[in-house]
This record gives structure tokens, sequence and C-alpha cells, in this order.
């Protein structure tokens, strides 16, 4: 028996159903081998050669694919239809060991049977131009990701990571916030007039001023509207112009992954990695009650607006079967693809157009119904006849200005029948505008005049849907990768929500304008959208893979060399490990010294202005130094690596004039005391002649003895004088006498 490989369980279950055990269908579980997760995994030195590794986990995958490889008489590899899936079909043919020249790989716009079944009958080769430019892809954005990443960790902080895409996507959002911030908004005015013909048999209608003098006018103040309403409260109203004709609206075309995003997030209100992840099922096959595993929708990672000859035909068949001849056009439709699309698949469309919304909706759960509501109706739409208006535009006269009227009603449904581009309740809203019929000439009689102030607004933030259209519209990225580069900004929380809109972070300027100043084509919009031309070149068998690489790499491995030593100024402070000078650097927690002689030496220093404590190190005694750490500060021995004690950092208190800092003499050895904090900030004092002299004490002591026992007279917080000795009650006269006499008594 013959077998089929093809990336996704789901995918096997719905091709082995309608193979109906005529073949052996497995799945490999996408990508078998990959670059190493953990290193570079590029060979620089022998021509950016990639170092592929087995997947962790997929040993027992080989090994079932291998045996059952042996066993088959023919083997097809049936991946996607796209770069990614040409790779692991390499990726397989090579690990299993089967004929690079074999006519073994097949592919397929839809799961379905007859889709499936021409598959077979074509088999073809592995293409290697798109191996090779899957191959460019992966490389290039593994340099720039694996050598970008460590100089953000290092520079700004730890956990951070950049991509090719990633971050001019990035770039993107922050700019437009810029934008929104450094926005001052302008005064405007409108002014509108409700007006009536003069029989009356009509409902009164809107107009709103436009020209002034035959410009466009323009109202930026109260006092300037106020003089337009004066004067037009005292001028006469006619018709000037009236305009009639059909208006056409043409339906737009089916969907490709982009606009399949940006659909489902207005409308839907879905993300992009879930409209996708929702696509893919129905794209692979979903279990379906008495049914078995049905495929819905063709592939859905397209940037091609193409239907084939078959689909074309058999959604005329059902348009004038259902709707009736009219509404299908006297053309089939067409569809121009945007430039710089790969066009290597159809748009994406259900599989059978007989399976309606109506249908489906008892096949599949909420969120799948409704993206594939969403699909069905947008193909069929695309197929239908234009829908038609009357329009009608008035323009209206008052001395010197003119004021425009306009309305539309449905004159033939066509495409809107099916699928509506905005709102219903907008549509109805415009449609209800309807216009009185008037002539050139006819007076108008006014029911009031009405100045409205405005502002004019920032730019919006970016949405999921905004964000890829910039994407496709500026040539970023492929439709493939919209989704996760929106993912890792929300993962990597360079972005938050409000509501559906992207707020950038506060590291996401930082990223940004890091990136920008070292790495200026990186982030480049158009050097992006080159990048993808030059992939395209590679998958068109124009260019070799390495070269491209090899054009780049170079100038892109200087800038990162400038980036990391940017600021780094060499000293006379030689290191204490192996004698070589050190350099003053910028890290994220400040400047530092590091040795020269890195990477034989990696020797580095804290440098900056050293804050010496009180607190003596519990270990040798040294007064400890605060230290900048990735948690804040702490504190650490100076005597460090000797000794490597640390201690929390905690917050000096504030001096209290009752507390001075020093009291005078210690009890013991005469030397001067010092006030002193413990690590949980409590105050005390201790002698300056520590470590020789380990004498503390909670109150400051006056250098003066106890005239009944001979203890330390000390001062309290508060000022009191007493004995240090817990067993002696003696306090300055006029403190207490009653404890002094106390204390006396008991001692005689």
């Amino acid at each position: 028996m013959d077998l089929i490989i093809v990336e996704s369980p789901s995918k096997a279950k719905t091709i082995s159903k309608y193979l109906k055990g005529k073949y052996r269908v497995d799945a490999s579980g996408g990508h078998i081998r990959d670059l190493p997760q953990k290193s570079l995994g590029v060979s620089i030195e022998k021509n950016f050669e990639p170092r592929y590794v087995i997947f962790p986990g997929k040993e027992e995958t080989i090994k079932r694919l291998s045996e059952e490889a042996k066993q088959a008489g023919k083997v097809f590899l049936a991946t996607d239809p796209d770069r990614e899936g040409e790779a692991i079909s390499w990726h397989l043919q090579t690990v299993l060991g089967l004929d690079s020249d074999a006519e073994n790989r097949i592919e397929f716009n839809e799961i379905s049977p007859k889709a499936v079944a021409r598959a077979l009958e074509n088999p073809r080769k592995v293409n290697y131009n798109l191996v090779d430019a899957q191959q460019a892809r992966r490389v290039l954005d593994r340099l720039v990701g694996y050598k970008l990443s460590p100089l953000l960790n290092n520079k700004i902080q730890n956990g951070l990571s950049a991509g090719r895409v990633q971050s001019v996507a990035l770039r993107l959002v922050v700019e437009r916030e810029r934008e929104i911030q450094a926005f001052k908004p302008e005064e405007y005015w409108t002014i509108t007039a409700e007006l009536k013909e003069k029989d009356g048999k009509f409902p009164p209608f809107k107009a709103t001023l436009e020209k002034s003098g035959g410009k466009k006018v323009k109202i930026g103040s109260k006092q300037q509207a106020d003089k337009v309403l004066s004067e037009l409260k005292e001028g006469e109203y006619r018709v000037f112009s009236v305009k009639n004709s059909v208006a056409k609206s043409h339906a737009p075309a089916p969907f490709t992954t982009s606009t399949l995003q940006q659909d489902a997030s207005n409308k839907l209100g879905m993300t992009a990695p879930e409209t996708m992840l929702i696509a893919q099922h129905l794209y692979e096959g979903i279990d379906v009650e008495g049914e078995g595993h049905i495929a819905f929708v063709t592939y859905i990672r397209t940037d091609s607006t193409r239907i084939s000859s078959d689909a074309q035909a058999f959604a005329r068949d059902f348009i004038v079967e259902t709707y009736g001849k009219e509404y299908y056009p006297a053309k089939p439709n067409f569809y121009a693809s945007k430039k710089g699309a790969q066009d290597a698949h159809e748009a994406i469309r259900p599989i059978d157009v007989t399976l309606t919304p109506e249908r489906a909706k008892k096949m599949l759960d909420k969120k799948h119904f409704n993206v594939y509501k969403l699909i069905y109706e947008r193909f069929l739409a695309s197929q239908m006849a234009e829908a038609l208006y009357d329009s009608m535009q008035i323009e209206i006269a008052n001395g010197g200005y003119t004021l425009r009227a306009s309305g539309k009603t449905l004159r033939f449904a066509g495409f809107t029948a099916v699928y509506q581009e905005v709102k219903k309740e907008d549509e109805e809203e415009g449609n209800a505008r309807l216009l009185p019929p008037l002539k050139e000439g006819d007076g108008l009689l006014s029911l009031g005049e009405k100045g409205e102030q405005k502002f004019t607004k920032p730019p919006v933030r970016y949405t999921d849907a905004s964000l890829v259209k910039a994407m496709e519209d500026k040539g970023i990225g492929r439709p493939s990768t919209y989704a996760s580069i929106i993912s890792v900004l929300n993962k990597r929380k360079y972005v938050t929500k409000e509501g559906k809109y992207m707020v950038p972070t506060d590291v996401a300027y930082r990223i940004t304008d890091m990136l920008v100043k070292y790495f200026t084509d990186v982030m480049d919009v158009g050097f992006t959208a080159d990048m993808e031309e030059k992939l395209d070149d590679i998958e068109e068998g124009g260019k070799d893979w390495h070269s491209i690489i090899a054009a780049f790499y170079p100038s892109f491995e200087e800038r990162l060399r400038f980036a990391g030593t940017d600021g780094d100024e060499m000293t006379d402070i030689l290191c204490s490990k192996c004698g070589r000078p050190m350099v003053r650097k910028n890290g994220k927690y400040g400047k530092y010294l590091a040795c020269s002689g890195y990477p034989a030496c990696s020797n580095i220093v804290s440098e900056g202005t050293v804050e010496t404590t009180d607190v003596p190190c519990p270990k040798c005694g040294a007064m400890m130094t605060v230290k900048t750490g990735r948690y804040g500060k702490f504190l650490a021995c100076p005597n460090y690596p000797t000794c490597k004690s640390t201690l929390p950092y905690e917050q000096t208190p504030p001096q209290s004039a009752e507390t001075p800092e020093s009291a005078g003499v210690c009890p013991q050895c005469g030397k001067p005391t010092k006030k002193l904090f413990s690590r949980t900030g409590k105050a005390y004092f201790g002698c300056t002649g520590y470590p020789a002299c380990r004498f503390m004490s909670w109150d400051d002591p006056t250098g003066e003895k106890c005239p009944l026992c001979g203890g330390a007279i000390v001062r309290t917080a508060k000022g009191v004088l007493k004995c240090s000795n817990k067993d002696c009650h003696y306090k300055a006269e006029g403190e207490n006498k009653k404890e002094n006499k106390k204390g006396k008594k008991e001692e005689a």
C-alpha cells in the first residue's frame, strides 16, 4: 500500500476518509527538523550553511514514518502548497532517505476527493527553488534574531527579542503612537441648513455648506461661523444644479489571508492569530456527527484573488439557480492581485458552494460557523453582479455660498443580497436620505441653520486588522507571517490592548529607538519589502540564496559590532585578574568596567559613584556599599571577590532632630560613636573603632558613667538620660526622681 505523508493528523484523517482505505495516510506533526533552538545553527564561515537538527520529541515520529516508508510501494509527500510546506517535504525526504529525484511531491489547494485524486495523478519532484527561498528566509531571520536579541538584552533589559519583520511591525506601532502624542487638534466648524421645497409635499432635508466664492470653505472659529450663519439667514436658497445618475458598486474580491483577518477583526472582533487558527481547522477538516471528517475551505495562506475555472462555474450555476440570472454578471468577475503577490494559490473560498451557511450551522460551533459564513458569503458575492443605486446630488446657492445635499436609493441589490461591506444599519441609514424631486432654479425654504464645532482628530491606533493591512500594503512579511508577528508583539508585551487598539509599552520605544539608531536598513520598511522580492527571485530560480545572505551580512555584522561598543572608553585601570587595561562600557544597569582581553578574560567590575553605608559586613566587618542588580539595589561587601557577602537594601529612614547622628564617646574605648542602621532599617549606635572595639547600643552613649552601678549613661530617642544596665534603674536628676530613689535604696 502506498503511503501519503501530510503535516497534520486532522488533515490526514480527512484525506484518509476521502481515499477510503486505498492509501495509508500519516502525519509528521509539522516540521521534523529545524535549526537548533539554543545556538545559532548557521556556519557564517562556510557560506552560511544551516545546520539542521531533529526536533526534540520527533524521534518516535521519524522511526514510525521510516518503517512505514520501507513497507510502502510509493511514498507521497503531501504537505501544504507553499514554501514552508515544500521545505517540510524536503526535510522528510532527506531524513527518511527517499530518492531526491523521485516524483513523489503532490499538492492540492483544497482537501476534497477530486483535488486529492487529481494530485495523485500528477506527482512532481520537490521544487528546490521553493526550498531554497524558505532556507534563505530561515537563515536570514535566524541571523538577525540571534544577533540582535543579545544586544537588546545587554543594553536594555533581559528577556527581549528582535526579528527582521517583527521589529519593523513594532516600529509602525511606535511611530503611530508618537504621531498621536505630537498631534495638536485644530478647530473647525461645519454649517448645515434644514431645507424644504416651497410646496411642502416632501419631508425636509439637510444640506451642508461646501464652498464660498467658488472655493472650498474652511471655518476655523465661532466668530467666522456666526458670520456665515448670519449671512445665510439673510439670503435666499435656490437650487443651482441637480444631478441624477445610477451609481454602481462592484463586488469585492474573494478573501486573501490579509483581507480575511481584517474582515474577521472588523465584523467578528477576532484577533489575527485566532482567525488563522479557526481557518486552519476549516481547511484541514472537522469531525461532523454522522458524516465523519469534512474539510470546508481551500488553503488559507494566500495573497492571490484568483479563482479556478471549476469553482467559478459552480458559483455561476448556484447563483443563477438560487437568485436568478440577473444576479450573475454578463462577464465573469476577475480580480487583479496586488503588486508583489506570489499568486501561487487560489483565493480562500468554500470547497463546496452548495454547503451553504444554513447547512453548515448544524455542523460547526459558533466561531467556526462565523468564519465559514464570512468566507462563503464573500466568495459568492465576488462572483455576483454589481449593486445599482439611484443617486441624486443637489447644489444649492445662497449668495456667494454653495451647499450640497446628496442621497441614494437601492435600485438592484446585486452582490449586496449576500454580503455587506459595511454594517447593514449604516447602509440603511444612507438609503433613507431621500431627496425631493427638485429641478434647477427651484426656490427653497429654510427651517433653520446650524453651526457645529469640531476638532481634527489624531491618527487612529493600529488594530490587528489595520496593522495587517499596513504590513500587506508596505510589502512587509507574507500571508503566513502576519498572525505570528502580532502574536509575538502581544506575547512579549511590546504592545498592550486598549479595547481592540494596540498601545506600545515603554520597552517598545526603547527597542525601536535603539534598532533605528544602529540598524537603519533592517528597520526600514523599504528594505524589508525589497528583501521579500529577493526571496521571490530565489523561488523563481534566478538567484542563489547564499549570495543574498552574503550581500547582507557583512555590513550588518559591522553595525552590530559598533552598536555593542558604541560609547566604550579605554581606561588606565588594570584588570585585577590578568593585568590588561579595562574598558568602560554602558550597560542596562549603568556604567561598568570590562577587561579588554575578553573573551580570554571575562572580568567585569561595576563602576560609578560608590555609595558606602554604615552597615558593617557580617563576615569581614567592612562597611558595605550599595550596588544595583537586575532586581534593584542591594548591599555588597567592598572586598568582593574575597568576601562575597550581600544584604538586602533598606531605604535609610529620615533623620530626626531628636536623634543626632553622633553623640560622642564609646564607654569602652573612648572613641566617638556613630549612628548606624540594621538591615531592617532600625537605628543603633556603634563604635567608630570597629572592628577592634565592637561596642553597640540601641541608645546613644554619652560617655558618662552611671553613679549607681558604673554602667554607661545613654540618651534615648526621646532625649532621656539613663543607665544602659537593664538591672539598674538610674535616670538623670529631673528625669525620674522616684526611679532614682528606688535605685539608691536597692543599692543600700
